[in-house]
């Protein structure tokens, strides 16, 4: 056989891993590790200690898991801390603000709220009206679904920020600037003008918040017996066996799921925020900005659930006695306002981009 008739031999080349692809395979192998070992933590504290009900772990267990998937995606680790601080601020702004109202020094409103109601609804209160007809001496089924509505307020915001952090850094600034200018927005406007919510009106009489106290002693009692049913009007018609007085009872749904850790938890935070910042319903606010900021960005089969949302947390602040109607529609108005004023601010941003 001649040389020409002999088969060749193909050589495959094997190329060497460089110092980059080992460096780039290590830092891969730390990100899914750090991940990994991030998920069984939130997954072993939430089995023990029940789910992060408290805004500041939430906020922490998304930071430190926004931290785990940035590892090996250059500066991204270090923008966390950066990006995230803006919702730290509003969670200490929002403890501090009954101090700031308390060196105003101005007076809280007791009475305006419910009198608003009242010229509403043609002299009927909303809250009273709807705890007559609905509330049973055990939460039904429904009150899950409600007491849910209501914890999202604390944990939807910062879930959909880490979603778009995640995913386009462009839509995370746009939704950080609607959280943060609607929240510190109302932040103020608690600080100038507090205001008591239904349920603390339902524990006090005019003479008991005579001057417009902050927090007076009758805030932190039962409603029971107060006469007259206190600022709010006491109950015409009870369902049998429900308590004839108005409760707070935005926290008992979970009761109905044994999830007593969560309703203790939502009754701690309850008594260690501002009493006094009913106005405007940052609850109503939030929600509907949310829905409206989220409009556009998601497919049409979720549009319901959007219009369905504000509405529902409405429902639920009146029937839980959390606020009043019209706190609602000043939190639903200042929701409007702050969204006008972004869509001209970035409006006028683009415009100076175009030129």
């Amino acid at each position: 056989m001649s040389a020409i008739d002999q088969p060749s031999i193909a050589l495959t080349h094997v190329p060497i891993p460089t110092e980059t692809d080992r460096r780039a395979r290590w830092l891969r192998v730390a990100r899914w590790t750090a991940l990994a070992t991030w998920a069984v933590v939130v997954v072993w504290r939430t089995v023990t200690d029940g789910f992060a009900f408290n805004r500041e772990l939430l906020l922490l267990y998304i930071c430190t898991g926004l931290a785990a998937a940035s590892i090996g995606q250059g500066r991204r680790m270090l923008y966390v801390v950066r990006d995230w601080l803006p919702f730290a601020l509003v969670l200490i702004a929002y403890d501090f603000s009954r101090g700031a109202a308390l060196l105003v020094g101005t007076p809280t409103l007791w009475h305006w709220q419910a009198d608003m109601d009242r010229w509403l609804f043609g002299g009927t209160m909303p809250t009273v009206w709807l705890q007559e007809r609905l509330k049973l001496p055990e939460p039904p089924w429904w009150e899950v679904a409600i007491s849910s509505v209501y914890m999202s307020f604390f944990i939807l915001p910062y879930v959909v920020a880490a979603v778009l952090w995640l995913r386009n850094r462009d839509e995370w600034k746009a939704f950080v600037r609607l959280f943060v200018a609607l929240s510190f927005t109302a932040l103020v406007i608690y600080a100038i003008v507090p205001a008591a919510p239904p349920w603390a009106a339902a524990r006090c009489t005019p003479t008991d918040v005579s001057g417009g106290p902050s927090d007076p002693g009758c805030m932190f009692r039962s409603a029971r017996g107060v006469p007259d049913g206190g600022l709010l009007g006491s109950m015409q018609a009870v369902q049998p066996g429900a308590n004839d007085w108005i409760e707070r009872i935005v926290a008992r749904g979970w009761r109905v799921l044994e999830l007593h850790s969560a309703s203790a938890l939502i009754d701690q935070g309850q008594a260690s925020v501002n009493l006094v910042a009913a106005i405007p319903s940052l609850h109503a606010g939030l929600s509907l900005g949310i829905a409206v900021f989220l409009w556009t960005r998601l497919n049409n089969v979720w549009r319901p659930v959007l219009v369905a949302y504000p509405l529902v947390m409405a429902f639920t602040l009146v029937y839980t006695a959390e606020h009043y109607v019209i706190d609602i529609l000043l939190g639903w108005l200042l929701a409007a306002v702050v969204l006008a004023a972004l869509w001209l601010f970035e409006r006028r941003q683009a415009g100076r981009v175009s030129k």
